[in-house]
């Protein structure tokens, strides 16, 4: 690892107020994740989805906005998206390149939409991607829980192919071990 980031994505709050699955637990790990960053000058970098007008998640909405518990500073990067992935049609990948970022810490909603895109897409731009346990999360659907969701992707689909799942106290470590921004 030579510069990690962290990156939060769509914790917004439209989002939020649906009461995903482990939510205090998701938002207080973000939080820590946040503080550690911060002591140790690694950079923050928030993406925002836009889900285009008459959505909650339109721009400008209420709803749009990052979730108000998130320790977000007037001087932290906010790209915005469109599409799951926060890199297509994004400036993000230019963006990390030219701060020399190759270690990705992800985090956000939703597990199975969002952060499996933005995920994936990172793992194949080269990055080494790091998910901190309980720092993703979605909501219950017809077919599952979202805390099945949260563990079938977590343990099932990126674990040691796309990506190392790690406890948060791990990532809080490697946030001091690597170069700073």
């Amino acid at each position: 690892m030579k510069n990690i980031a962290l990156l939060i994505v769509d914790v917004q709050t439209a989002l939020i107020d649906e009461h995903p699955y482990n939510q205090d637990q998701f938002i207080k790990n973000i939080n820590d994740l946040i503080s550690e960053a911060r002591k140790n000058n690694k950079e923050v970098i928030f993406v925002r989805h836009d889900d285009g007008e008459g959505s909650e998640l339109a721009l400008g909405a209420p709803g749009w906005e990052i979730y108000k518990d998130l320790h977000v500073l007037p001087a932290d990067k906010i790209f915005e998206k469109q599409y799951n992935s926060a890199f297509h049609k994004t400036d993000l990948d230019a963006y990390l390149k030219s701060k020399d970022i190759d270690t990705l810490v992800i985090m956000g909603l939703q597990t199975e939409y969002c952060i499996d895109a933005t995920l994936k897409q990172a793992f194949s731009l080269d990055y080494e991607v790091l998910i901190p346990k309980d720092t993703n999360t979605t909501f219950d659907n017809d077919y599952l829980s979202g805390e099945k969701l949260y563990e079938f992707y977590n343990k099932n689909i990126w674990a040691g192919r796309f990506g190392e799942v790690l406890e948060v106290e791990v990532v809080k470590e490697k946030l001091t071990k690597v170069r700073q921004i």
